[in-house]
């Protein structure tokens, strides 16, 4: 029930100008990704395929380069699901510090200011993690194409432990240093998998996996400051 209660918390917040900002990036970094990917594709494409093609008994078929572009847009909406999940995941890496201070400007006011992180261990986080994601997503895309019918499953646990280790381990270590982070992850690693799981579970869903990262930061500062001890029931 802790995490529905967290979940609920997160979602309540989520108007915070803050949250907002963090969304914003978001939206016009993935957008800006998707369109140079989605570029780059079709002028690969347009190199390599004819526009026209000549065929025994046919003759000259003038569509393929319609077909390639339809198919084209095709495979973006399928590889935009996987594209924009490290791309998401990533941006709120960079802008992680701003979601954790609201939740707890909000809800921990008692505590004391966080040890927080500086604009280039941020910068350092948010880029590390997108690789991480990036490449688990990468390798995660040739093996959904080997086993389709489990690619949804593969696609929710691969992206519920990277978010659910990344996020907790970021969000704890403001407060009590990475080694200690690390620690308390590893003694609520199952706990913190279900989580992330249950997070990464709507990130297949095109725009919606925008916010998820977002409340998957929120969920996850209240995850820690009720295993520290610090959350009311």
């Amino acid at each position: 029930m802790g995490v529905l209660v967290d979940l609920g918390r997160a979602l309540g917040q989520f108007r915070d100008p803050r949250f907002l900002r963090v969304l914003g990036w978001a939206v016009l970094v993935t957008i800006a990704g998707l369109v140079a990917v989605f570029w780059a594709v079709m002028l690969g494409l347009g190199w390599v395929l004819p526009e026209t093609v000549t065929l025994p008994w046919v003759g000259t078929v003038t569509f393929v380069d319609d077909l390639v572009d339809w198919a084209a847009i095709a495979l973006m909406l399928v590889l935009s699901v996987v594209l924009m999940v490290p791309v998401a995941a990533g941006v709120v890496g960079f802008f992680l510090e701003g979601v954790a201070e609201a939740v707890e400007a909000k809800h921990y006011p008692q505590l004391p200011p966080a040890r927080g992180m500086g604009w280039a261990e941020q910068v350092s986080d948010g880029l590390r993690f997108f690789l991480i994601v990036c490449a688990a997503n990468i390798v995660g895309l040739i093996i959904y194409l080997t086993v389709a019918p489990l690619a949804p499953v593969i696609f929710w646990l691969v992206n519920g432990f990277l978010l659910g280790r990344e996020y907790f381990q970021l969000v704890a270590a403001r407060r009590i240093g990475r080694p200690a982070a690390a620690e308390l992850g590893r003694r609520h690693f199952w706990r913190i998998w279900a989580t992330g799981t249950a997070m990464a579970i709507p990130l297949s869903v095109p725009v919606l996996n925008l916010v998820v990262p977002i409340l998957g930061v929120a969920v996850f500062t209240h995850q820690y400051h009720r295993l520290v001890g610090d959350a009311e029931s």
